[in-house]
C-alpha cells in the first residue's frame, strides 16, 4: 500500500491513519485533503502557515534543518596503518621485508606469465604434430581405399 502525505505538516500518512477532510463550502482542486494528525487538521482549518510552525517538513525546508545527503554520508576516516617493531623484528627489517613483498610479487608474477607461454607454445606444437598425423592417415586411407575400389571387379549393371 502506498503512503499518502500530510497536506499541512508533510508527513507521511499510513494507510489506515490520520484524518481526511472533504472540503464542501469551497469548491477545492482536491477533493479529500488528508491529514496526519487531528492538530494539523485544526492547524489548516485556523490558516495558519506551516512554514512558521516549528514542526513541520515545510518549516525544516525553509529554514534549511534537514540535514543534507553529503553531511549524512560522511563516514568515519580509517584508521592509518602504523608499521611498529614487535619481538624479533624492528622497524628497519620490517620495512626492508614490506619493500621485499612487492619485488617477491612481481617476480612470482612474470614467473607464472613465462610458464603460461610455455604450456601455450607445447599445446601448439602437440596440435600442429596432431593435425599432420591425421593428415597423413588420411591420406593413406584416401589411397588404400582408391585402390581397393579400382581392383574390385565391376558389377554388371541389371536392365530389366
Amino acid at each position: 500500500m502506498r503512503k499518502e502525505i500530510c497536506v499541512f505538516s508533510g508527513l507521511p500518512v499510513h494507510p489506515g491513519h490520520g484524518k481526511r477532510y472533504v472540503p464542501t463550502i469551497v469548491q477545492s482542486t482536491r477533493p479529500v485533503l488528508i491529514f496526519a494528525t487531528g492538530k494539523c487538521r485544526k492547524m489548516y482549518m485556523k490558516k495558519r502557515n506551516p512554514r512558521v510552525i516549528a514542526w513541520t517538513v515545510t518549516y525544516r525546508k525553509v529554514h534549511k534543518k534537514v540535514a543534507s545527503l553529503e553531511t549524512m554520508r560522511n563516514r568515519a576516516k580509517k584508521a592509518k596503518k602504523v608499521l611498529r617493531p614487535f619481538a624479533g623484528f624492528d622497524l628497519e627489517n620490517l620495512r626492508n621485508k614490506k619493500a621485499r613483498t612487492g619485488e617477491i610479487r612481481q617476480a612470482g608474477k612474470e614467473k607464472a606469465l613465462k610458464e603460461l607461454a610455455a604450456r601455450k607454445e607445447k599445446r601448439e606444437a602437440e596440435r600442429k604434430k596432431k593435425a599432420a598425423s591425421e593428415k597423413q592417415d588420411n591420406k593413406g586411407a584416401k589411397a588404400a581405399q582408391k585402390q581397393a575400389m579400382k581392383s574390385a571387379p565391376k558389377q554388371p549393371k541389371n536392365r530389366n
